[in-house]
């Protein structure tokens, strides 16, 4: 799990063992000037955007770079069991967002924001970008995941609702005859279709 401290007039990122070796890299250093928002997300899966680039990418526990449409990447370090801090960075810095499930991220933000420059803070339209605030939730609203108590499953879809492509789906029904002629000259056998020996 990575680490993060503000060192001077900088955030550090430290990586652990498993998350540098998967990387290649050991950590970061942004300037504060270079924060533009900073907020923290209860679903790790929704830090993840863009196409995984280097890195570990298994289901409930990412590190890597993600590589954005519209140019740019994103590095996360995220795992299921733990919420993940938001650094927005500014237009110009190699990196659009550092995404980090870490010990205490709700501690983490609010001790960014507190060393945050105080020209940003105020809305100084001279100090550069805008002023930082917290990452907007979602415009769309969506029904509450089973891990935050609701009862939707892992794609937003309630109990009942049929997927695209399982059942209940509008696909065409099975052609009978292509059915009956699969199963023809076979004979089941533990739940295997056996054909009978050719004829010489």
């Amino acid at each position: 799990m990575p680490r993060v401290s503000v060192e001077g007039s900088e955030v550090v990122v430290r990586l652990s063992f498993r998350e540098r070796m998967a990387v290649r890299r050991s950590g970061f250093r942004v300037p504060v000037a270079a924060l533009r928002q900073v907020g923290v997300e209860s679903s790790w899966w929704r830090v993840l955007r863009g196409a995984p680039g280097r890195g570990s990418w298994h289901p409930g526990r990412c590190v890597g770079f993600r590589r954005l449409p519209e140019g740019g990447a994103d590095f996360v370090a995220v795992r299921a069991d733990r919420p993940a801090l938001l650094l927005e960075l500014d237009p110009g810095a190699p990196l659009r967002r550092l995404a980090l499930s870490v010990a205490d991220a709700e501690g983490t933000r609010r001790a960014l924001l507190a060393v945050m420059p105080a020209a940003k803070a105020a809305g100084d339209p001279g100090s550069g970008p805008p002023e930082p605030r917290e990452v907007d939730p979602p415009a769309v609203h969506r029904p509450a995941l089973q891990h935050e108590g609701g009862v939707a499953d892992d794609h937003g879809r309630r109990p009942g609702t049929p997927s695209r492509t399982g059942t209940g789906s509008a696909e065409p029904p099975a052609d009978p005859e292509r059915v009956r002629a699969a199963g023809e000259g076979g004979v089941k056998r533990a739940g295997h279709g056996v054909r009978p020996p050719a004829e010489p």
